[in-house]
């Protein structure tokens, strides 16, 4: 492959380029679903392929194709430096990179456990034994588990001298209960942090011992009370907060998105380089920190398709908004000198653009429990896990819901809630936080199908958090 990925290089300076990168890719991905006694979907899918960029007349080009031989890459380097040449009779001003020194390095993810070396058949029992579980449960009438193993393994070359090479392996597992009665089904859904770690991190014992809750919670969500309507302070556990931090902040501190450059799915911001050290993003206990070194982090790659290694940062410190997320051709529209290294792409046959890094909202600084939290709380809601949601185009106006809410009355949980929903303002909601937990109750809960692009592009990271509460925030406005 260095052979092939040398000869895309020297074919795409030939033809003008004045800048290229080739990245050659396999990826391997496996999906097991069950519903109740039966497998249903079992998948298997590997492919190869590579993709050129190049920059060409200040423009770029990117070409790609699975035939992985000199004949293909000498076409396709050529491609990519014909399209940028077309490119270039539109666009507003050559593209720039931020400079990046070259490197040679090769990461690969901590695995103890092949996932794709464990047999199929203990992986689809473990499912099943699960959903037996669940529907011994009175109500509970669907079952269903889903399993999601990838590996991804890279070589990416440029012509400043960059040859790296990475091997990437995801794990990640859920199952639901649904229970049916009183003219009404409810659903429970219990799914630990995937991980880019190995089958380790599928541990079948909890999985196992949550199944009784599940399905009891389930069970309980269908007798729950309405949700009520008005204000209340809420209190959101760790996979909760993953996906409100991942839609409120995560895109909206994309530079891309903050200049205006990608639009598709809801894809402006409100963040505009103009509030860059300016805008009180959250109250002083928020600390949104960007960190693609994270052991475990689903955007934990070794380094971006811009060829720049993963780095630790702040969006978000102490409440004012500090950092974005950027690739190496967006990092100079505001004067920085180095990308922070986000720029990938889904597949060898997409082209690369700016994604989420791993972001987390950091415990708090005193030691908390979410006891504590819940004591100390006298009119409330505590919420589990992710449900429906909705942002407007410039990522300030939202509506969440969740998987399981709990009613709060002077520093009690009184009874389950249904149909919960919170609606806020990004700022305004982040101002709001007046509480986390500590470092001990920290999950790295993650995303392993953020869309972006048009076409569509689906990337993964991790969201972490401790439970963390909210004053005053409006519930039941979906009602």
């Amino acid at each position: 492959m260095e052979q092939l990925a040398q000869l895309a290089l020297e074919v795409a300076i030939a033809e003008g380029a004045t800048y290229a990168d080739v990245r050659f890719i396999t990826q391997r991905r496996q999906t097991i679903a069950t519903e109740d006694e039966r497998v249903s979907h079992l998948s298997d899918q590997e492919n190869l392929g590579f993709g050129v960029r190049v920059i060409a007349h200040g423009a770029w080009g990117f070409a790609a194709s699975g035939t992985v031989t000199k004949e293909g890459v000498e076409r396709v380097a050529r491609e990519a430096v014909a399209i940028a040449r077309a490119s270039a009779s539109v666009r507003r001003k050559p593209v720039s990179l931020v400079p990046e020194p070259p490197r040679r390095e090769t990461f690969r993810s901590p695995v103890e456990i092949d996932p794709f070396a464990v047999d199929i058949d203990q992986k689809v029992g473990l499912l099943l034994a699960i959903n037996q579980a669940l529907l011994k449960h009175k109500d509970i009438k669907k079952a269903t588990g889903y399993l999601t193993l990838r590996r991804e393994e890279k070589l990416f070359a440029n012509t400043e001298g960059s040859l790296l090479r990475s091997e990437v392996v995801t794990t990640g597992v859920s199952y639901t209960a649904t229970a049916v009665g009183h003219q009404d089904a409810r659903s429970r859904t219990y799914e630990p942090p995937p991980q880019t770690r190995g089958y380790e991190n599928i541990q079948a014992e909890d999985l196992l011992a949550h199944a009784d809750r599940v399905a009891e919670q389930a069970r309980e969500h269908l007798r729950a009370k309405e949700c009520p309507t008005g204000r209340r302070d809420l209190v959101l556990d760790p996979h909760n907060l993953s996906l409100t931090i991942h839609e409120s902040v995560g895109h909206a501190t994309e530079l891309d998105r903050a200049l205006g450059l990608e639009e598709s799915l809801a894809g402006r911001s409100f963040a505009t380089p103009d509030k860059l050290h300016h805008l009180q993003y959250g109250s002083p206990l928020v600390n949104f920190v960007a960190d693609n070194t994270l052991p475990g982090g689903l955007a934990t790659q070794g380094f971006d398709d811009d060829g720049v290694p993963g780095q630790k940062w702040y969006i978000v410190r102490e409440g004012q908004f500090v950092g974005y997320s950027t690739s190496r051709e967006v990092a100079g529209e505001i004067g920085l000198t180095r990308s922070t290294g986000c720029c990938r792409a889904d597949h060898w046959s997409s082209i690369p653009l700016v994604r989420i890094p791993n972001l987390s909202l950091m415990p708090g600084p005193e030691a908390l429990t979410l006891e504590e939290l819940i004591s100390d709380t006298d009119e409330g809601i505590y919420i589990e896990g992710r449900g429906s949601f909705s942002i407007d185009q410039m990522r300030i106006n939202f509506q969440f819901g969740g998987d399981a809410f709990w009613e709060i009355k002077k520093g009690k949980l009184v009874g389950m809630l249904k149909n919960v929903t919170y609606q806020s303002y990004t700022t305004e909601f982040w101002n709001s936080c007046d509480a986390i937990c500590d470092q001990r109750f920290w999950v790295p809960n993650g995303v392993l199908n953020c869309g972006k692009g048009d076409p569509m592009q689906t990337a993964q990271m991790t969201h972490g958090a401790a439970p963390a509460r909210f004053r005053n925030i409006t519930v039941g406005a979906a009602r």
